[in-house]
């Protein structure tokens, strides 16, 4: 599962990057320095592995991963091919999420692609590019469908409804994940189109160092435009956040953190959150061996969760051991949660809850 990160030129998307992948993307004042897509795996900051480990004591310690990509600038123009329009659209349509980061600062020093600070016009721009782009997808699957919807076929004539109800809407300025469908509908119409627009956003204010604890009117003002999307707005100073990232020492940058206000990186929050925008949770192994954090999607079932260790789990899933975690950290140990009955085991039917401590039994 992937997060994009995307904006206009020079928001400060490559130095966010940066900071969440300590990967070294150039980072420079102009346009399209990223050119080809830099990906970086990261890890999730997750406190519950940190006592996880302190309590079984393992050889290795695995944290669950997200992936972030850097994408480059977009433009207006973007959806006609303008800039690097064409390449930026393939590389979005690639990925499950997006971070879309505003500029919500004043720096002289740094140019604007637009000759003004303006997070809702920065925000506008690209909301309008990414909804041409689906109109183009649009008014081509309908030419397709048309044609059968006009033969009497059923599942045609519904398709043909719902892409009307698209296309109107993204010529109004309202993009796909703000509309309403039945689950059926989304799932066998909406869904197989891959339409930009569907994929969930969260807005990432960049601020200045003195804005990075209370935000600031720009803030307020995307905060209000984006109130009825159902989006999350994170605040963050994402050149303090280089800065802080450029120190080794731990306690220097807990000390640097305490200045300003945080208890700790925005850039943790920001994985964090861009982990749940992807419909990820975590389960945890407990072994000698290894403490390790999986991936797996809220709604998981066990054998689900037994697949993403192995294909074999899940295909020979027998049953599984499931300790809640609460529970594992009050008793500290799998041997006194078993001692005091709090160790549950559950069948294929089972949805694995965020947080969970399990073992599987599977035979191939």
């Amino acid at each position: 599962m992937k997060a994009g990160i995307v904006g206009l030129p020079n928001v400060g998307k490559s130095t966010l990057f940066n900071c969440l992948s300590n990967a070294k993307a150039q980072s420079a004042n102009f346009p399209f320095c990223t050119i080809e897509p830099n990906i970086g795996v990261v890890n999730v900051p997750d406190p519950r592995l940190q006592k996880l480990e302190e309590l079984v004591n393992p050889e290795r310690v695995m944290p669950a991963t997200v992936e972030i990509v850097d994408i480059a600038g977009l433009v207006k123009g973007a959806s006609k091919g303008e800039g690097l329009g064409n390449q930026f659209l393939a590389n979005i349509r690639e990925t499950d999420a997006i971070l879309h980061v505003l500029r919500c600062f004043d720096n002289d020093n740094i140019v604007h692609v637009d000759g003004s600070v303006d997070p809702i016009r920065d925000k506008e721009t690209i909301d309008m590019e990414l909804q041409l782009k689906d109109l183009e997808t649009a008014e081509k699957k309908l030419d397709k469908v048309k044609r059968a919807a006009k033969t009497g076929n059923k599942e045609a004539q519904k398709e043909e409804a719902i892409l009307n109800k698209i296309k109107e809407n993204l010529e109004a300025g309202v993009s796909v994940r703000a509309l309403d469908f039945s689950e059926e509908d989304y799932e066998d119409y909406v869904k197989p189109s891959q339409f930009i627009t569907d994929k969930p956003v969260m807005y990432v204010c960049n601020v200045d160092e003195g804005a990075a604890t209370t935000g600031n009117a720009y803030v307020e003002n995307v905060r209000e435009a984006v109130k009825d999307e159902n989006a999350e707005v994170l605040v963050l100073a994402v050149g303090t956040e280089a800065d802080i990232n450029e120190l080794d020492d731990y306690e220097e940058r807990q000390m640097f953190l305490a200045d300003i206000g945080l208890d700790e990186p925005g850039s943790a929050k920001l994985i964090r959150s861009a982990y749940k925008l992807l419909n990820q949770q975590t389960y945890f192994t407990a072994g000698v061996k290894e403490v390790r954090a999986w991936t797996v999607t809220i709604g998981a079932t066990a054998p689900q969760a037994a697949g993403v260790i192995h294909t074999d789990f899940e295909k020979g899933f027998i049953r599984a051991e499931v300790i809640a975690y609460d529970d594992y950290v009050q008793y500290g140990s799998e041997a006194k949660v078993k001692e005091a009955g709090k160790m549950r085991v559950e069948g294929k039917n089972y949805i694995v809850k965020d947080g969970d401590v399990m073992h599987f039994l599977f035979n191939v």
